[in-house]
Order: C-alpha cells, then sequence, then structure tokens
C-alpha cells in the first residue's frame, strides 16, 4: 500500500528513531574489550558455554557484579543522533558525521564511533574516518575494537609505519589460542601494502618480542616470513623459517612457510618441512598431504607414496592421503595395492564432509575413486566390474563421463553399434551438449581405428557448420589418420583463416611437416607461433623440441624437450625425448625415460612405434 508523502516521511522518521535507539542499546561498560577478533576484523559471536552447576565462588562473583548503569541518553542527544543519520541520508554526510562522533564522545559509546567511521568511509573520506577511530581511542582506550578499526584504516591509507605500536597492542591483548588466527589476518592485510617491504618491517618490529619467545617465536617468524616472501625476499622467508624451527621444532607452521618454498632453486626449504615431519610423529596431516603433492608436481612419486603411506599408517581413518596413495599406486601400476586403498577412501567417505560444501567436493573425489577403480577393472579386462563401479557415478556432469566410459567399454568388447546408441542417448540439455555427444561418438570411432566413419561423420557436420573450428580441426586429424596428407593440410590452413589464434592448427600443421623431415623451417615458423600463441602448453612445446632435432638441433631439441617433460611426463613427449636422448648417445638416460612412459601408458602408439623402429626393449 502506497503511504501520502507526509505519512511516508513520518515512517522514515520512525524508522530513525528506531535505529538511533538500536545504537545506543547497551548496558555493559563502553570501555570493555569486546570478544577477541583478528585484526581488522570482527570476530563472530562467541556461541553462549553450557551453564555449569553454579560454585560458591561463581554465586559470589555474580553477587558482586554492578548493576547495569541507566542509560545516558538524553533528549538532546537522542536528537542529536537522529538529526546525524537524517543529514547523512539526505546527501550531507559531513554534518551527518559531525553530530553522530560528537554525540559518540558525549555518551562515550563504541557503537555510535563505529557509525562515524561508516559515514566517513562511505562518503570516501580516509582522514575523517581515521579521526573518528582516533577519538575512539581516545574516548575508550581499552576497546579493541577501536585499535582494530584504525589498524585497518591505515593500512588502507596506505600509512603502514605508523602502525607498529597499534598491532604490538593488539597483539599483546590477544590470547594464545587466537594467536595464529590473528596471524593469518595480519599477513592477509598487510600483504595488500604497496610497499611490501615496509609492510614486512613494521610487522617485525611489532612482533619484535614475540620473535624472542619461544612459544611464540615459530608463528611469529612465519608471519614475518610470509610477508617477506610477499615482498620478493625469498631468502629472508628462508631464513625466518629456519629462526622460527629453532625455536619450536613442534610448530608446523615455519614449515609450512617452507613448503610453499621448496624449490631447486631453495635447497635449504625442503630440509625444514622433512625435519619437521620426521621429528614430529603426529605432524598435522594436512601439511604431509600438501608436502605429498608438491613431491608429485616434482615428479618425485616414490618419494610422494612414501609419505602417504607413513600418514595412511598413522592416521587410518583420514579419507584424502588414501585417494591419492591409491592414485599413485594405480600409476605405478600397483593395481591390487591402489584398489585397496581406492576402497578404502570410499568406506571413509562416507562418513566425511557433512556441510554442503564440503560434501561436494566428498561427492566429486569418491567419483574420482569409481572412475579409477572401473579403470582397473578394464585393466584386467574385467568389464563387468568397470560397469559396476561407473553405475555409482552420481552427479549431473560425473553421469555423463560415466555414459561416455561406459561407451568405451562396449566399444572395446566388440560392440561398437550399441556403444554407439549409448552416446546417442544421452541428455541434450544444451547445443553445447549435442556437439559434445556427437564429438563423442567421433572418438569412439576412432579408438575403434574406424577413420573412415569418423571422417564422414565429420565431413557431414562440417559442412553444415562450416565455420565450427572444433569440427574441422578433428576432421584435419582424422584426414591425418588416412593418410590423407593433402586434406589434413588444406583444412588445417582453413582452420587457421578462420581462427588466426588457434595454436592447434599452428602446432599441428608444424608438426606434421616436422615429422614427415619436410618444409623444416616452414615447420618451426609455424610451431613458433603456437608457442607465442600458448606459451606455457608442453605439448606445443613437444613439438619445438621435435623440430629442433629434425634440424640437426640436438642441444637445443634436449633442453626443449627435458622441460616439456618435466612440465606435463606424457608418454609422447617422453618418447620424442627418448628418442632424442638416444641418438645424442645418452642411452641409458633414453631407456629410463622410456620405462617411464610404458608406466604411464604402455599402449601409447608413438611411444610403441619409437621403441620399434629404434629396436629398444626397456
Amino acid at each position: 500500500m502506497n503511504l501520502p508523502p507526509r505519512r511516508h516521511r513520518l515512517a522514515a522518521a520512525a524508522s530513525l528513531v528506531l535505529l538511533a535507539c538500536a545504537v545506543h542499546a547497551q548496558t555493559n561498560d563502553p570501555a570493555a574489550p569486546d570478544s577477541p577478533a583478528p585484526i581488522i576484523e570482527r570476530s563472530a559471536p562467541r556461541k553462549p558455554a553450557a551453564k555449569p552447576q553454579q560454585t560458591v565462588v561463581a554465586k559470589a562473583a555474580a553477587a558482586a557484579e554492578p548493576a547495569a548503569q541507566p542509560s545516558a541518553l538524553t533528549a538532546d542527544l537522542f536528537y542529536e543522533i537522529l538529526m546525524g543519520e537524517l543529514t547523512t541520508r539526505s546527501g550531507d554526510p559531513g554534518s551527518g558525521y559531525a553530530l553522530v562522533l560528537d554525540a559518540a564522545r558525549r555518551l562515550r559509546d563504541g557503537k555510535l564511533f563505529q557509525r562515524a567511521v561508516e559515514i566517513a568511509l562511505q562518503s570516501r573520506s580516509g582522514d575523517a574516518a581515521l579521526a573518528a577511530a582516533r577519538a575512539w581511542q581516545e574516548t575508550l582506550p581499552t576497546s579493541r575494537d577501536a585499535r582494530r578499526v584504525e589498524l585497518q584504516i591505515l593500512i588502507a591509507l596506505n600509512r603502514i609505519s605508523e602502525t607498529t605500536e597499534l598491532l604490538r597492542a593488539e597483539v599483546a591483548a590477544t590470547s594464545q589460542v587466537e594467536r595464529p588466527l590473528l596471524m593469518a589476518v595480519i599477513v592477509r592485510n598487510y600483504s595488500r601494502a604497496p610497499d611490501k617491504k615496509l609492510a614486512a618491517s613494521v610487522v617485525e618490529q611489532a612482533l619484535s618480542d614475540e620473535l624472542k619467545n619461544p612459544a611464540t617465536g615459530a608463528l611469529a617468524w612465519a608471519t614475518v616470513g610470509r610477508l617477506r616472501l610477499n615482498a620478493g625476499d625469498a631468502s629472508g622467508a628462508l631464513e625466518a623459517a629456519r629462526r622460527g624451527q629453532e625455536l619450536d621444532p613442534s610448530s608446523d607452521a615455519p614449515a609450512a612457510l617452507a613448503l610453499e618454498m621448496i624449490d631447486p632453486g631453495q635447497p635449504l626449504a625442503e630440509p625444514i618441512v622433512t625435519r619437521y615431519l620426521n621429528n614430529n610423529p603426529k605432524a598435522a596431516p594436512d601439511l604431509r598431504v600438501a608436502y605429498a603433492r608438491v613431491l608429485v608436481e616434482n615428479r618425485r612419486f616414490p618419494d610422494a607414496t612414501a609419505q602417504l603411506q607413513a600418514l595412511t599408517t598413522a592416521r587410518p581413518e583420514l579419507a584424502e592421503p588414501w585417494l591419492l596413495l591409491g592414485s599413485l599406486q594405480m600409476q605405478a601400476k600397483q593395481d591390487a595395492a591402489a584398489e585397496a586403498s581406492l576402497k578404502r577412501f570410499i568406506e571413509l567417505s562416507g562418513n566425511q564432509g557433512k556441510d554442503a560444501g564440503e560434501a561436494g567436493d566428498r561427492r566429486r573425489s569418491v567419483s574420482q575413486a569409481y572412475f579409477a577403480l572401473a579403470q582397473l577393472a578394464e585393466r584386467r579386462k574385467d568389464y563387468a566390474a568397470a560397469e559396476r563401479w561407473l553405475s555409482r557415478v552420481t552427479g549431473t556432469d560425473d553421469i555423463v563421463a560415466a555414459q561416455t566410459r561406459r561407451a568405451a567399454l562396449l566399444a572395446q568388447q566388440g560392440k561398437l553399434p550399441q556403444a554407439r546408441e549409448l552416446i546417442r542417448s544421452l541428455p541434450e540439455r544444451t547445443a553445447d551438449d549435442k556437439k559434445q555427444k556427437f564429438l563423442a561418438e567421433v572418438q569412439l570411432l576412432r579408438d575403434a581405428k574406424q577413420y573412415q566413419a569418423a571422417y564422414d561423420m565429420l565431413a557431414q557436420a562440417s559442412a553444415a557448420s562450416p565455420d565450427d573450428a572444433d569440427l574441422v580441426y578433428d576432421q584435419a586429424m582424422v584426414a591425418e589418420r588416412l593418410n590423407r596428407l593433402d586434406d589434413m593440410e588444406r583444412l588445417l590452413r582453413r582452420l587457421i583463416q578462420l581462427k588466426p589464434d588457434n595454436q592447434n592448427a599452428y602446432n599441428a600443421l608444424g608438426y606434421s611437416l616436422a615429422d614427415r623431415k619436410i618444409r623444416l623451417d616452414e615447420a618451426r615458423t609455424l610451431i613458433q607461433k603456437a608457442v607465442q600463441l600458448a606459451p606455457d602448453d608442453p605439448f606445443i612445446a613437444d613439438s619445438l623440441g621435435w623440430v629442433e632435432f629434425r634440424l640437426g638441433n640436438t642441444t637445443e631439441a634436449i633442453r626443449i624437450l627435458e622441460a616439456a617433460y618435466k612440465t606435463r611426463p606424457d608418454p609422447e613427449i617422453g618418447a620424442h625425448f627418448g628418442e632424442v636422448l638416444w641418438s645424442s648417445g645418452q642411452k641409458d638416460r633414453a631407456v629410463a625415460i622410456w620405462k617411464e612412459a610404458l608406466l604411464s601408458d604402455s599402449e601409447n602408439e608413438t611411444l610403441q612405434e619409437t621403441l620399434k623402429r629404434l629396436r629398444v626393449k626397456p
């Protein structure tokens, strides 16, 4: 119902009266410290603890508590607060700020000071906000909220050097239980400062007492180290981690910092991590899992497996390590152990991840385990077991992937018509779904080496959608399989015309020329264009290394292929890398690379063709 203008104004005024009352409504001592919270941010209200049976001492303390004092809010002050709000809302925040700030001083009310800060910030007046925060501090010197707000504003104004003593006081007022959260917030907030070296220096000064204390030094040094790392001082960060661990070898904070710096260029970082893990049987599981992930990224699979085995032995009730361990065992072709680990993960996952976000992540992880178990069953040609695992997959996106995998299983059993029908039966929610179904069916034909049928499907679809880059590219790749190399080149050049920024077109054409040892200079130019478009793509780097090898630049080829294989240990990259090593006389190293590639995919065609041509049996 629409109110008449006068009633509307009266309703607005009434709501502001209620607001003013609410702002002032408090009976506790306004100078008392608020509940502990991280710097710059308010903490969530504490949940009331269950009331224990009241003791004699507790009764005496309760009796000694002063009664709630009557409010000091007079009619004049009430009117001042109301006018401050009305003035602010009418477009004059400067006057409204002054009125609210004056009322806050006179009433010594923290909520009103907070409101004055908000008005100043809403009008983008940082200096006024700082003035209100400092007035709050002067009026209520024990208010931690006042100190936190002042810190926040100083950091936002880039007046970092003025925060040292405030930060020192906030740290001193924070309990040991809440220190980790406080330190994390310090890192987050000071990392935003433009002068990052100054921010690290100021925090180090503010934490000077903490840095000397064995009880707090490890966490404090880790905080300083993270800010040094944020400022680009990796060696200083590593030194901070080392000093923190010296003060408290049982703290995980220095090890977590060092973990972020594990790199061939920082050889002293990893010993800090391993020292913590080896000397603390109850080391934080998350840290050991993170360390295992770093080892995997560096292709140190046996070391990663050892860490996960240690964790699953010490904490067998944790689910995530079992999934990671199973994945590594599967990669190492330890199929029985992998299956046991994956089943253990699934069993444990039923009792973990209860909130919505975590439950969603856990469901996806369980689906990953189902896919892995299906692949293990497929390896031993137990297609019925593979089907059973895939049938347990849930989730819309995962179900489509499971159905596609089921179709592949049918095709492997010689049931290609049924496999194609299964793909065609998938739902089509969008036009993209329809296209993906089509491409999945084409892939079935390619996997079954039915290249002519795949080519015909793609040619028909391309005729209907001549500007579809995906169809043109796939048709070119199938044309290569049919040895219709002129068609392949024509299609790829057409794709380059359609999509001049399509790195895959340049790469595919350049690699094809290099592999056939023809027009090598043109091949290199094409691949270099692909590198410009996708400089971090290891498969394009593989093509560049391969064409350098064909041109006789073996040393450069090894450099490029080694980096590509480290980034992505794919069997095809491994096949090329091994061949270049073999041709340069590094035969033992070549065999080692090929063995590793075979473990990844023993049926890779490029790898098998390379070994057959060179007559090598790793």
